[in-house]
């Protein structure tokens, strides 16, 4: 296995005007590195200037979309206050803009895995097509820390304040029926459907104006109601937990595959 393929990398292949973007890292369940983070930025925004793609499918390698960010990274890229701050203003947050803001129609293609960090990229796309089997959740509470707010905005917009609560309050994974109830989803099929389904999707949008579908996921996100922008006093004080004893804690017993014990301070 070569460097880059135990860091993590993405996969581009462009082909009949759609580009097929995928997550892999072998062994992990695609679990999104720094480094992986960082080509997800900069592939979309190449693609966003691609004016002859008509669509973009996110999905992930070997039958799972992606188990959340690479925790063994977090004692080098996170151990203190401004590592984390760092890694999630400057590393996570632009990769999420540049999916959200690519004006292509973008799918995920949702297998297995879609935790963490994996929901958070899923949840910026337009379209969630996802196997019977596929499971959801964001656990961050047993590791000690709360979702940053850039990472916050697509799960509220899709599933609303109560909802994106109950994810980040019980730390629940949950199975595809339950997350398009939850309005995370806009389809689920049998496993074995996925990506034939997604393929009946991309015949629909691809017989449409290019154009139209641009204008209209522009016109969408004008329309759509916009967070006030947080002063940097608001944004640093969503990561008051770094420097935290729990936060070391949990994240200590996942690397240890032990149960964290959480004190509240």
């Amino acid at each position: 296995m070569s460097q880059a393929q135990q860091a993590g990398q993405v996969l581009l292949e462009t082909k009949a005007h759609i580009a097929w973007v995928t997550l892999s890292h072998p062994g992990k369940l695609n679990a999104l590195s720094a480094g992986m983070w960082r080509q997800i930025q900069d592939i979309f925004t190449t693609l966003s200037q691609d004016t002859d793609l008509r669509a973009v499918v996110l999905r992930g390698e070997g039958g799972n979309f992606a188990a959340g960010a690479d925790i063994s990274e977090f004692p080098r890229l996170r151990a203190d206050f401004e590592g984390v701050f760092n890694y999630h203003t400057r590393i996570i947050a632009p990769a999420l803009r540049a999916v959200a803001e690519c004006p292509h129609p973008v799918l995920a293609q949702i297998e297995g895995v879609c935790v963490g960090g994996g929901l958070e990229v899923a949840s910026q796309c337009d379209l969630r097509i996802a196997g019977a089997s596929a499971r959801f959740g964001v656990p961050i509470s047993r590791l000690g820390f709360s979702m940053a707010p850039h990472e916050m905005r697509g799960l509220l917009a899709l599933a609303g304040r109560s909802v994106t609560l109950e994810i980040l309050y019980e730390g629940r994974i949950f199975e595809a029926a339950e997350a398009k109830d939850k309005g995370l989803l806009n389809r689920v099929v049998p496993d074995e459907q996925v990506h034939e389904e997604v393929a009946r999707s991309l015949a629909r949008i691809t017989r449409g104006a290019p154009l139209a579908a641009r204008l209209n996921k522009q016109t969408a996100r004008l329309l759509s109601p916009e967070p006030a922008a947080l002063s940097e006093a608001e944004l640093r004080a969503a990561f008051a937990y770094a420097d935290s004893r729990d936060h070391q804690e949990g994240v200590r017993a996942f690397l240890a595959g032990e149960e964290p014990v959480f004190k509240g301070v």
